[in-house]
């Protein structure tokens, strides 16, 4: 029996101890980050708190969820990770079911497919893209949020495999009952595909949530920035002129509190799905990505 095989058993502990100190070494900034956002001014600006809070305070809280823009932005990203993930799982779908035919059910399989690789090897650059979000009128529109992302062709890759991977049995048993294309994709393949799809969900979640970048190049105006991108001003940038925080505020307030409290209520979201869909993570991922 290989597991009480010695050398196994070495290898056993040392990965649980590894695994145990990333777990850790993830969790820590986590705690830290808590415990400075529920500090008093002077512990946290005098780097005195560790892991529990010092002068217990929840003032960055009531400040951070009196700040408009914070909420406007805790809007716009809720909105879009939303929308975005519900219509970009839909285009996947869309896309990945007729491609994991072959070419004769699918005759212009091999043009789409050659198209989204040519797509996803080249890119036009960033200038020739702000160009044409220009000229559609996208500028400072909610939908630049979704719509230059809703193709991804890596999930469309991943959700291909999961279906060439699934057997054709289904395929001819509903094809003798009477049942059409869509049918076959909508009453078979998609409930025996909730693995493959929670787990690309997760992805294009936790990607629209932390996507701060093209609201700072889109977005004109703060009050149209999403979550991500408020931060990436405050934390990175430390420009407070454009996040809605007062300087009274400041004078009693620490910076560094009401910066944890915005980075940990920004967090929450994630951390509160990321159990409920991880279940599906390993299981989804090896199904789409081996074919028998």
């Amino acid at each position: 029996m290989y597991h009480k095989n010695p050398t196994y058993r070495v290898f056993y502990l040392f990965n649980i101890a590894f695994l145990v100190l990333i777990s850790v070494v993830c969790v820590l900034p986590l705690l830290h980050i808590f415990a400075v956002s529920l500090s008093g001014k002077s512990a946290a600006d005098s780097n005195l708190v560790g892991l529990i809070p010092v002068d217990f305070s929840l003032d960055g809280y009531l400040r951070t969820f009196e700040n408009s823009n914070f909420l406007s932005a805790l809007r716009i990203s809720v909105l879009r990770s939303a929308v975005g993930t519900v219509l970009a799982m839909c285009v996947t779908v869309l896309a990945a079911f007729p491609l994991s035919r072959n070419s004769r059910e699918f005759r212009g399989r091999n043009f789409y497919v050659w198209f989204f690789l040519i797509i996803m090897i080249f890119d036009a650059g960033l200038v020739p893209h702000y160009i044409l979000m220009e000229k559609i009128n996208l500028i400072n529109s909610f939908w630049i949020f979704i719509l230059p992302g809703l193709v991804n062709v890596w999930n469309i890759i991943l959700m291909m495999n999961f279906f060439r991977a699934l057997p054709r049995d289904l395929d001819e048993a509903a094809i003798m009952d009477g049942a059409t294309s869509f049918q076959i994709m909508s009453r078979i393949y998609l409930p025996v595909s909730l693995p493959a799809i929670a787990t690309l969900s997760l992805f294009t979640l936790v990607g629209h949530w932390n996507a701060w970048f093209d609201g700072m190049l889109y977005m004109t105006s703060p009050d149209r920035w999403p979550l991500a991108t408020l931060l990436q001003t405050i934390v990175v940038v430390q420009d407070f002129s454009k996040t809605g925080i007062r300087f009274e505020d400041l004078q009693t307030l620490s910076n560094r509190s009401v910066k944890s409290a915005q980075i940990f209520i920004a967090m929450l979201p994630i951390l509160l799905v990321y159990p409920f869909l991880q279940r599906f993570f390993v299981k989804g991922i090896v199904l789409g990505a081996v074919k028998e």
